[in-house]
């Protein structure tokens, strides 16, 4: 939930200084009042991922499903919901 409460503070309030053309630029610092102009790519795409995982859970779900994963856990010895 504070993951998406910062989302829209940086969206609806910050959103004219680091929104743009592809998405949220690449940095900011409220301290200093300074804003980035360019975008990182490799941030974009997790962004997306991080928004539908907590919209539905799909990732953690299919992370989750795998064999491998629950083996793993398993001798890590955590425990997990099936």
């Amino acid at each position: 939930q504070q993951s998406m409460d910062a989302l829209k503070f940086f969206y609806y309030t910050l959103g004219d200084k680091i929104w743009g053309q592809y998405g949220f630029t690449d940095a900011f610092n409220l301290t200093d009042v300074w804003f980035a102009n360019s975008y990182l790519a490799i941030d974009q795409g997790p962004e997306i991922v991080m928004i539908e995982n907590y919209r539905s859970g799909l990732l953690w779900n299919l992370f989750m499903s795998c064999p491998e994963v629950q083996r793993g856990l398993e001798r890590l010895g955590f425990t997990y919901k099936k």
